[in-house]
């Protein structure tokens, strides 16, 4: 079958699509099925005994230490209520170190020496399991013979019924570590993490005259950026299939320059998967909010409800589960891939931040006259002191070798990491460096010369898309995360520069007050401090601009491009310091994190780079080649009739060609080479050798793409993957 005939054969595909079966009953609503199948506190209320439920609460809401006692209590009930919603099996759900989700099932019944099966669930079994540790990523805290590791119940999540055409599980979300009690995952340093930090900001909170705070948790609402594709273009490209993004394609005649997908209307087979994926998150308890087309053809965008830190990072990982198999359903893919398309917008996953309590609210909200906020102002310059002090960390923690595609893009933030805090927050600060804040810029009014409008309020300040770390009017959003890395890396890392910036101010502010400075012209004083030592941080201009390298590079803050640039930071003697002081990483567990990063960048680059080889090998140089072929006998036909031919044809197909060639055979040279002995030599081989090369191949073959004939080219192209829906 020709090139042109599978290309045409997928697009027929996408013609004769059938929406599936409508998912919901008439007369639903969101809020009926909003949690169903969650076991939350509600449900936990109606089925536990008083005490246990209250014991229960007071772990979920107050950071209690869990009572063991309760476990048998809430197990049954568990169980209980998942075979009524039709469960046979349940499950410890972990996330390991490979960024996906992890489970292993088991049955509820046992047999019973009648010859009958019993549903049994004891409070031991949820409370621990233990899955096989030895194939997953540890970075050396595990050999392949060291098999043992356990799954530790997080009460803090709350368990869910999963449904499936065949059958319903029960899936308990749990940390999972190795028999040393080292993390293997990313939720066991989350918690230390919020753990740490929630007992520093209880501290600051005491001297601002709260005698009881109650528990202080770190809160994220992360925007889900993602691609959707027919899967009939998806199956005939191998790059996507295997590698999640385009190693080939050139750019299509019309790409997002005129910003008309950009909050446009949304296509009806979009619309309709919209709202069965919002459907199954509603019954999951995923507070989905906000849905609209990105910029990118074929790019769109899902946002929740802020949570707590923990269990907005378990729901992201839920969510994007849900997206790939909802898409499947309905006759397409969903990319999480960074930049999935070469030349249009990437896709990232926006982390929003804050933190706060039950009794004092959001501490990151400045109120009207945020220069009059001094609790605010406290909180606020924490988070300028642990971005100033660790800006490497945080960008190693969304170092990956996809998102290395997109930062420094125009969708994405550079790599420098910098705070943006608009105009309001940025002259309060500047006015607080220079000796006290005494006025705040107030909001305006909007006149749009149209009588029949309202009038619109405005903020104070604008908003920021170059920026990192930019203050959002009650939040601070991290814009540099990949589309398809965990929430959890990054909020570990937040979490934990705050809780050493708080303890920092709350030492700072115990010693002066006992040495009898008033508490005021402490703060005064402390905010001065950190503002002469930590403003270089605050950047409100362009991030895009080139002017803006050599100036951060003149204010100290590094440029840390690549990958390999980042990584090195997770394992410098400031990192060792921070996460070991605070409990969230040992030693060993930051140099396991190291490794596998590394790892993980050589095997994602060495899988690009076969991929391209093969591609390129059996499908794009075939087709130059047969395309060559027919334009050289054309002219020989035409010569033999008499007829001098215009040789422009083959001379435009000949030198890609050949560099097509070249081009593959340095590929094929640098992968049969050596990347060395330690990971890092790897990493390097597939950064210096294996990349360039990639680029090289892709570049000759993208020329082809342009000459190729159409009814010989193999694979489908831009304008048939973003445009045909």
């Amino acid at each position: 079958m020709s090139g042109n005939a599978v290309r045409m054969q997928a697009i027929k595909g996408v013609e004769a699509y059938v929406p599936p079966a409508v998912s919901f009953t008439a007369g639903e609503t969101p809020g009926e099925v909003f949690g169903a199948n969650v076991f939350s506190k509600a449900e936990m209320q109606k089925r536990l005994p008083k005490s246990v439920y209250k014991s229960v609460l007071a772990t979920i809401d107050h950071a209690a230490l869990l009572d063991p006692l309760v476990a048998d209590a809430v197990a049954a009930a568990m169980k209980d209520w998942a075979m009524e919603k039709g469960a046979t099996h349940y499950a410890h759900v972990f996330y390991p170190l490979t960024g996906l989700t992890a489970e292993k099932h088991d049955s509820f019944l046992e047999p019973a020496g009648d010859g009958s099966a019993l549903a049994e669930f004891a409070g031991k079994t949820l409370t621990q399991g233990e899955p096989d540790a030895s194939s997953f990523p540890s970075g050396g805290l595990r050999n392949t013979f060291e098999a043992r590791g356990y799954t530790g119940w997080d009460v803090t999540s709350p368990a869910y019924v999963l449904e499936s055409p065949n059958g319903n599980t029960l899936c308990i979300p749990t940390v999972f570590v190795s028999m040393n009690g080292d993390a293997l995952d990313h939720k066991t340093p989350l918690l230390r993490s919020q753990q740490s930090m929630a007992r520093h900001a209880e501290r600051v909170l005491r001297l601002f005259g709260h005698a009881k705070p109650d528990a202080v948790v770190s809160f994220c609402g992360p925007e889900q950026e993602y691609f959707l594709v027919d899967r009939h273009f998806f199956l005939a490209r191998p790059d996507l299939l295997n590698a999640g993004r385009t190693l080939f394609g050139a750019k299509p005649p019309k790409g997002q320059e005129f910003d008309d997908h950009y909050f446009g209307a949304i296509p009806g087979r979009v619309l309709g998967y919209m709202l069965d994926t919002e459907r199954e998150l509603f019954k999951l308890g995923i507070p989905a909010k906000t849905r609209h087309n990105e910029v990118a053809p074929g790019q769109f965008e899902i946002a929740p409800v802020f949570e707590r830190a923990n269990v907005a990072a378990d729901h992201q990982q839920l969510l994007m589960t849900t997206f790939k198999r909802l898409a499947r359903q309905h006759g397409m893919e969903c990319l999480f891939h960074e930049k999935p398309f070469e030349g249009i917008n990437g896709s990232g996953k926006h982390v929003n931040f804050s933190l706060g309590n039950a009794t004092e609210g959001n501490l990151l909200l400045p109120g009207d006259t945020p220069h009059e906020n001094a609790q605010f102002l406290v909180f606020c310059a924490a988070v300028i002191r642990g971005v100033h002090k660790y800006g490497g960390l945080l960008r190693a923690s969304v170092a990956s070798a996809s998102n290395d595609h997109r930062l420094g893009a125009n969708e994405a933030p550079p790599a420098i990491i910098s705070i943006f805090l608009g105009d309001q927050l940025a002259d309060v600060f500047d006015q607080v460096a220079k000796g006290g804040a005494t006025s705040s810029k107030e909001k305006g009014t909007l006149i749009i010369g149209v009588d029949t409008l309202p009038v619109l309020p405005t903020d104070p300040g604008d908003r920021n898309r170059t920026s990192p770390f930019a203050f959002t009017g009650n939040r601070f959003e991290f814009r540099a995360p990949g589309s398809q890395q965990t929430v959890a890396g990054p909020m570990v890392t937040i979490n934990t520069i705050m809780a050493e910036a708080l303890d920092h101010i709350a030492t700072e502010l115990e010693t002066a007050v006992a040495a009898g400075t008033e508490f005021n012209v402490a703060v005064q004083k402390l905010l001065e401090k950190i503002m002469t030592d930590h403003g270089a941080i605050v950047f409100n201009g362009d991030g895009y601009s080139d002017d803006w390298q050599v100036e951060a590079a003149a204010r100290g803050l590094p440029n840390l491009r690549t990958t390999l640039d980042a990584l090195p930071e997770l394992v410098s003697e400031s990192a060792m310091e921070l996460f070991g002081t605070y409990g969230v990483f040992s030693e060993r567990e930051m140099h396991s994190r190291y490794e596998i990063g590394l790892e993980h960048y050589a095997l994602s680059v060495g899988v690009e780079a076969r991929l391209t080889l093969e591609v390129g090998a059996t499908s794009v140089l075939p087709a130059a080649v047969r395309h060559q072929t027919e334009v050289a006998l054309n002219l020989g036909a035409l010569r033999a009739a008499g007829v001098e031919p215009d040789a422009t044809a083959l001379e435009e197909v000949t030198a890609p060609l050949a560099e097509l060639r070249s081009a593959l055979a340095t590929l094929r040279s640098a992968l049969d080479e050596r990347g060395g002995s330690t990971a890092m030599e790897g990493a390097r081989h597939a950064q210096d050798a294996l990349l360039p090369a990639i680029a090289a191949v892709r570049a000759a073959a993208d020329v082809l793409e342009g000459v190729v004939a159409d009814d010989l080219w193999p694979l489908p192209t831009y304008q048939e993957m973003l445009y045909i829906l």
